[in-house]
């Protein structure tokens, strides 16, 4: 009997032996599978882009190399449940599977796109497709769209208008449509009561104004003086003057060559005869659209350009960037030869 007794003990002892054998097993291999860390890099942080399309298959071919142990990964996936979403996310080193699921499930980091002074839509959206995932043939598409045209009261022309040089926060995985309405919703947020009430009072368009105000920005890169520049366009244009700007027909120099990289320094008087509507020494009025992204500060120069009766400039060659200013034809003459005297001196002269 009492050999039994013993024999019982030492069955039930190993079968709790090996129940906590196996139970050990389990939480080590649970442990491995959710806690333990599994991140392949010696950085201290690692972006994973995932695209919108094939993203399961995408996904798992960039973490496969994230991580060290890919199987333990994908058991961890399987029991939480994981499917891939498009996105950019940042993984830190030493993350365990648990971590890493939840921060691809629902943590997609937005990236800063900032950009200023793009010549035209092209060079924007070239160089945006090199921040997001869309390619910038779909991003000129989507802006030169029929219908967002028409319910916008736009131009392929003046569409440009409503993208704003400035910084924003935007998601990788930002589709072309997405982009080209946040710049609309924040193209009208630029428009406050105060600027539309200054609109308003000169009876110019939105998209007039900020195609003078490239105008603006082009003849002028000094910001103290623009609203003294866009004073005179719009004294011209009062008194039904044409505009005569000069980067208006270096714009249409380049729309014909079909190159907006050209260098053009000067213009020359052959130059002033180009038949484009950008020519604003033949067409009177603002150019159709925009000859580039103008400054915030140029738009704002001629929303609140400065009050004179000035309707001439021309390059003031003792300040750099600055100009002399007239109120009439013989005061501008004389101004002329100041400058044209200079550009003789330094043997610039065309």
């Amino acid at each position: 009997m009492g050999d039994n007794n013993q024999m019982i003990r030492r069955i039930f002892i190993a079968v709790l032996l090996l129940g906590f054998l196996i139970g050990s097993a389990f939480v080590f291999h649970f442990y491995r599978v959710f806690f333990a860390s599994n991140t392949a890099f010696e950085t201290p942080q690692k972006e994973v882009l995932i695209p919108s399309t094939d993203t399961k298959i995408a996904a798992y071919d960039t973490l496969v190399r994230m991580v060290e142990h890919f199987d333990f990964f994908q058991q961890a996936a399987r029991r939480k449940g994981y499917q891939p979403i498009p996105g950019r996310f940042v993984l830190d080193k030493g993350m365990n599977n648990n971590d890493l699921i939840n921060r691809l499930r629902s943590e997609n980091k937005p990236i800063r796109l900032t950009f200023n002074n793009q010549k035209t839509l092209m060079h924007l959206a070239a160089y945006v497709a090199k921040k997001i995932e869309t390619d910038s043939t779909a991003i000129m598409q989507s802006f030169y769209n029929a219908d967002f045209l028409k319910e916008n009261g736009l131009t392929q022309d003046n569409v440009l208008s409503i993208c704003l040089p400035n910084s924003y926060d935007v998601f990788w995985n930002t589709t072309a449509e997405q982009f080209r309405d946040r710049m609309l919703r924040q193209y009208k947020a630029f428009w406050t009561p105060k600027r539309e009430a200054a609109r308003k009072k000169i009876k110019r368009s939105r998209e007039e104004v900020v195609a003078l105000a490239a105008v603006v920005h082009k003849e002028s890169y000094r910001v103290d003086e623009r609203p003294l520049v866009a004073g005179v366009y719009l004294n011209r244009l009062r008194k039904r003057m044409r505009l005569q700007a000069d980067p208006t027909v270096i714009y249409a120099l380049m729309r014909k060559a079909n190159d907006f990289d050209m260098d053009i320094r000067r213009v020359l008087y052959a130059d002033l005869k180009i038949r484009s509507p950008y020519n604003t020494y033949r067409n009177r009025g603002i150019p159709p659209g925009p000859i580039t992204m103008p400054d915030i500060s140029a738009i704002d120069a001629v929303l609140f350009a400065a009050k004179h009766e000035y309707i001439y400039f021309v390059a003031d060659p003792s300040r750099s960037g600055y100009h002399l200013f007239a109120t009439n034809l013989k005061e501008h003459n004389k101004n002329k030869k100041i400058y044209t005297r200079w550009l003789r001196e330094k043997n610039i002269y065309r």
